[in-house]
């Protein structure tokens, strides 16, 4: 998720992979960090998690522990070590005195600060323009190349450092205000603003929640069950929940944390191994596929198509062949890795009997669907279906979704207050739109174009074909990835460059348009940095950072093998090229 204003689907999210702080944490430190997420949920889903995770199992399974304080690490005989409890504010556990918190820093982080600032002015005053671009276009590059540089080295959040360019973008007379603030009124991202909205419905109400432990209670017999349960889940909620992060954080990483605990499996211990690494990378792994199956399941699909459409490559009907064209390697995508892994990074306990009846007990304390729930799935097949059809009736995404936020709204599914509470929604807002009004300026005064035809030029000098052009350009695309924290800031910065290049090396538009998108989204599991879920899943303790960086770049190539092979297969049936 996708990116970093998708970093959580509440404000009361006590870990952002994108503060200012943390991103710095996530790079350099050598052990998961402990992981807490708290959102707003309905009280019977509240009663159903504490059944989770206090309810004694029906039998005396050695798999499972009896003990009632098992999910409580600070009362658990075997966890206390790992979690010690100090008596005061003032005094560590062997009552020693705590050296005094240093305070949090204000302002930016000046290295990074002057690192990002720098590398603009040598663009601007260092860098020999070329006669082909003009002055305007120059300068806008550099403050486009510096914003991007903050994006990746944090020197503040990214709201703020967005801001900032955008100011210098205005201060220096590059752009008017009109034009600096055109893509605040751009339909993609008042659409991904109200996806954020959807998403907050979905964990509020437990509709998520339920679904997932349905599928446990069907599939959950074994560890690989399990997997399989929950990754299918998310594939089915995903076209309708856009957010990868909020599907991570709010339904499927609680989910996974009850099954381990109970299984004995705990976090940043030895016995993370027994099922809960296997299924927290089973699950970070399969949700690139699961996002790049439907165009309403990441943001980022929304922003792909968007930049496409000002490169002039137009996706008619674009949800159904979004869906007609991912489908196929998608799906197999999400079949094969949950096998692949369990043989890859094998889980040391193979069955989990008792899972299925933990399941059918949250479901009884559920109780049965509320009227919240059933509003909820009816708005979002009202949603989808005019995703689905919009062309025909002449109803924009954008409209259809706010027909949806609409109906939540009067029938008090969703009051004012939790959409003015979402802050990823209005954060994303203010810094996307910054990213996008600064790309599609790029693109007006003519630079992007210069570019791609720079490296048509080289690339016709090679004699390469359009084909492997193609490749070269999408796995350079791929894997300049481990420099960027945010798929969606990834897709500011270079989408419209990438596709531009491909163009202009003869590679079919709607091809190039489509074949970026489904990328962006199987980058997104790398790293333990590389997408809001990333940090999520890897936030959870129960994988090490190596495993992180081992298992991302296999699964890269096997997925990349998929969605090659098949997919060139699969597209040329379809005739896309």
């Amino acid at each position: 998720m996708e990116s970093f204003a998708l970093q959580s689907v509440s404000t009361t999210t006590s870990f952002s992979p994108h503060s200012p702080t943390s991103r710095t944490s996530l790079l350099h430190r050598s052990k998961p960090i402990s992981h807490s997420l708290s959102f707003p949920v309905s009280p019977h889903l509240s009663r159903s998690i504490s059944l989770f995770q206090s309810t004694p199992p029906i039998s005396q399974s050695p798999l499972f522990s009896s003990r009632s304080s098992l999910f409580n690490p600070l009362f658990h005989p075997k966890l206390r070590r790992a979690f010690p409890m100090r008596t005061s504010a003032s005094q560590s556990p062997d009552n020693q005195p705590l050296p005094p918190t240093p305070p949090p820093r204000q302002g930016a982080k000046p290295i990074p600060f002057l690192i990002s600032i720098a590398i603009g002015l040598i663009v601007r005053f260092a860098v020999p323009k070329p006669a082909e671009v003009s002055a305007q276009a120059w300068q806008l590059l550099s403050i486009f190349l510096s914003t991007i540089a903050g994006l990746v080295l944090s020197p503040l959040p990214v709201g703020a450092w967005a801001f900032l360019g955008l100011t210098v973008t205005v201060v220096t007379k590059t752009l008017t205000f009109a034009a600096a603030f055109n893509a605040f009124t751009s339909e993609v991202i008042w659409l991904i603003v109200i996806s954020f909205f959807f998403a907050r419905g979905f964990v509020k109400t437990g509709l998520g929640d339920r679904i997932a432990t349905y599928f446990v209670k069907w599939l959950g017999k074994s560890t690989l069950g399990l997997s399989y349960g929950l990754t299918i889940s998310e594939a089915l909620i995903a076209p309708a929940m856009p957010s990868t992060t909020a599907r991570a954080g709010g339904v499927f990483l609680p989910i996974i944390k009850s099954l381990s605990l109970a299984a004995d499996s705990k976090p940043n211990h030895p016995s993370s191994k027994k099922i809960g690494a296997y299924l927290v990378q089973s699950q970070f792994q399969c949700a690139g596929n699961s996002s790049a199956l439907f165009l309403t399941a990441a943001a980022q699909n929304l922003l792909c198509l968007k930049l496409a459409e000002e490169l002039g490559v137009k996706i008619s009907s674009p949800w159904i062949t979004w869906a007609k064209f991912a489908s196929v390697p998608a799906i197999i995508g999400i079949l094969v890795t949950p096998a692949i892994l369990y043989k890859l990074f094998p889980p040391e306990t193979k069955d989990t009997p008792e899972a299925p009846a933990m399941a059918t007990r949250k479901l009884e304390a559920m109780g049965p669907v509320t009227k919240n729930e059933w509003i909820m799935v009816g708005t979002m097949l009202i949603a989808v279906s005019l995703w689905i059809a919009g062309e025909a009736l002449k109803i924009p995404s954008v409209v259809a979704a706010m027909i949806g936020l609409s109906i939540l709204l009067t029938l008090g599914v969703l009051n004012w207050d939790d959409c003015l509470s979402e802050k990823s929604a209005w954060d994303t807002l203010a810094w996307f739109a910054v990213l996008v009004g600064m790309a599609g300026q790029l693109t007006s005064l003519g630079l992007v174009g210069w570019m791609s035809n720079c490296v048509a030029s080289l690339l016709k000098s090679l004699s390469l074909s359009w084909p492997a052009a193609f490749a070269i350009l999408q796995a350079s695309y791929f894997f300049v990835h481990y420099l960027f924290a945010s798929q969606t800031g990834h897709v500011g910065a270079l989408y419209s460059a990438f596709l531009a290049m491909h163009l202009a090396a003869k590679v079919p538009g709607v091809l190039a348009a489509l074949a970026l998108a489904y990328n962006t989204n199987l980058f997104g599991a790398l790293t333990h940095y590389s997408s809001g879920q990333a940090a999520v899943y890897f936030g959870a303790g129960y994988v090490e950072l190596p495993d992180v960086f081992k298992i991302g770049f296999v699964m890269a190539l096997i997925n990349g093998v998929i969605w090659i092979v098949v997919g060139s297969i699969w597209w040329k049936i379809l005739g896309l090229y």
